[in-house]
């Protein structure tokens, strides 16, 4: 198995999907863009759901190694979701493809099927930004509401910040990502 093919694969299905969605990004057109004939995917990936399931976990490992960078559980709450607020931001707008990739996979069968597993605590689903609300709430740092909820009022409009920024209605400038981070926080904190 070649990695290079392999990453080719993987860039293709990353423009396409961002571009088009799932439904607009058969494998004829990602083999076509990758460069490699159409059953050549099918020697580095089994199907199209493990190619997109695989495509999101590569990303997921990337955002949590930019925004874990100088990330520690001994700081104050308010501290700890500021970081890892401005780093998801900051991840965001360097690689745009990615955030829309990201959106689309968590609006998707294949991202609910995820949350769900997260949200049941299976094994192998820790994730940093439960653990920070999960604190948050046993700290009584944040407001008490469920953990999911805390979620939405902290990362729908930093979602909807980050879509207009990759839209050209706003410039995330590191100030204002810091103030919107702040105002996400704003809307968690007790």
């Amino acid at each position: 198995m070649n990695p290079e093919k392999r990453a080719d694969i993987m860039q293709a299905t990353l423009e396409l999907i961002a571009e088009h969605g799932f439904h607009g990004a058969p494998m004829s057109l990602i083999a076509e863009r990758a460069g490699v004939g159409a059953g050549t995917i099918y020697r580095y990936f089994a199907s199209k759901d493990v190619l997109i399931n695989e495509l999101f976990l590569e990303l997921d490992e990337k955002i949590k190694a930019q925004i874990l960078k100088g990330y520690s559980t001994a700081r104050p709450i308010r501290e700890r979701f500021l970081h890892l607020s401005c780093g998801l931001f900051g991840y965001f707008v360097e690689f745009p493809l990615h955030f829309r990739y990201v959106e689309q996979f968590h609006n998707s069968p294949y991202g609910a099927a995820r949350r769900r597993s997260k949200i049941l605590g299976e094994a192998g689903q820790d994730d940093v930004f439960k653990s920070l609300f999960a604190d948050g709430l046993q700290q009584r740092a944040m407001k008490e509401l469920p953990v999911l909820s805390l979620c939405s009022l902290a990362f729908g409009p930093m979602f909807s910040a980050i879509r207009d920024h990759i839209l050209g209605f706003i410039e995330l400038t590191p100030s204002l990502i810091a103030q919107l981070a702040e105002a996400c926080w704003d809307g968690v904190k007790r």
